[in-house]
């Protein structure tokens, strides 16, 4: 089983250092290979995603991944950015379905921004479209604006696109989760003003026709982003776009105390997924040895259960991590009166320890 590790910038290092701790001390037949990724692989190669971390990517059965950007390269041309690795990734892989469960541990339940009542128990599983939408969309670009109020002024345009395929692959993998869970789908679109997602919803309506024992209802995003805050445990499964996917798994991960907790899997057909934590590079606290790598540790986790079928040590690693919540060990973006307070490395050290 042969794994990329590409750590990237800011605190990517630092958490995936302690990912790879927990992965060894499993003593699985695990071949681990590191490459530069973007920031990093910039200053190394001249690029963010340079030609050997894609082979090593393309070659490996998962790849486990950091975070990537610093604002020391916001000056740079777009395709010379950090963040075009993770998109050229995801492109060159084919990593289609995102996966980010949403779960609020019971130690956790007072981090949360919500009232206690409202995410105790919450256990969301957000499958977010990665390969299409306004993030990949063609045509792009600045111009002269050709019409309007404004004619004749800079402009810039996106196109957002999803093609009929694109939405039932992904709906089979939303529909095929719910009925490992709790079965019910809400999918989440902006169809009252958006072709893209009148398209969306007609072709998720249609897929659902082969999956009668699931529960699908339809929700505007709007709503759905509202209705994550009001009443989170009412949801299951939710689909969605690559822009709403996005955002609402980000207003998600506050439910469960910190993005710090937050994995995330994206997977391709062939069941080949890269595996980061949910958050990004945080070059504030880069080095400080302060942030959290218990989203990064439970990623790893994911990536043994999806891509390297190993169940069993996929449970593992996820209750060895309730049992270092249960003993009060806690880094500074999930503190809580009472709680000890550990740093990146102690943190990993605990998850270790409690492997047994």
């Amino acid at each position: 089983m042969k794994i990329a590790i590409l750590p990237g910038d800011g605190i990517g290092p630092e958490i995936v250092a302690e990912a790879v701790k927990v992965l060894r001390a499993l003593a699985l037949p695990l071949e681990m290979e590191t490459a530069p990724v973007g920031g990093a692989a910039y200053e190394a190669a001249g690029h963010p995603l340079p030609e050997a971390t894609l082979r090593l990517a393309q070659q490996a059965d998962a790849v486990l991944f950091g975070a990537v950007g610093d604002w020391k390269y916001d000056t740079l041309p777009r395709p010379l950015r950090p963040e075009q690795a993770i998109l050229g990734l995801r492109k060159q892989l084919g990593l289609f379905a995102n996966f980010r469960p949403a779960l609020c541990y019971e130690q956790l339940t007072h981090a949360s921004s919500l009232k206690p009542e409202l995410v105790a128990g919450l256990d969301i599983l957000i499958i977010r479209e990665l390969t299409g939408d306004i993030y990949f969309g063609q045509p792009r670009g600045r111009r002269a604006a050709p019409d309007g109020p404004f004619a004749g002024a800079e402009e810039a345009f996106d196109t957002m696109r999803y093609s009929r395929p694109e939405v039932e692959r992904i709906a089979r993998v939303a529909f095929e989760a719910a009925r490992q869970r709790r079965g019910k789908v809400t999918s989440v679109d902006k169809a009252n003003v958006l072709e893209t997602f009148q398209l969306w919803k007609d072709v998720v309506t249609e897929v659902h026709r082969d999956y009668p024992d699931v529960e699908l209802d339809h929700m505007y995003v709007d709503n759905a982003a509202m209705q994550l805050v009001k009443a989170p445990k009412k949801f299951d499964v939710i689909v969605t776009g690559n822009m709403f996917g996005d955002i609402l798994s980000d207003e998600a991960a506050m439910l469960t105390g910190s993005i710090g907790m937050l994995p995330s899997a994206s997977l391709n057909e062939r069941g080949q997924g890269l595996y980061e934590p949910s958050h990004g590079s945080a070059p504030d606290i880069a080095g400080k040895g302060v942030a959290n790598p218990l989203a990064t540790i439970l990623s790893a986790a994911m990536m043994l259960r999806y891509s390297l079928k190993q169940p069993e040590a996929a449970a593992r690693i996820e209750a060895a991590v309730q049992r270092v919540l249960a003993q009060g060990l806690r880094t500074a973006d999930i503190a809580s009166p009472g709680c000890t307070v550990v740093g990146t490395a102690q943190m990993g050290d605990a998850v270790v320890q409690a492997l047994g």
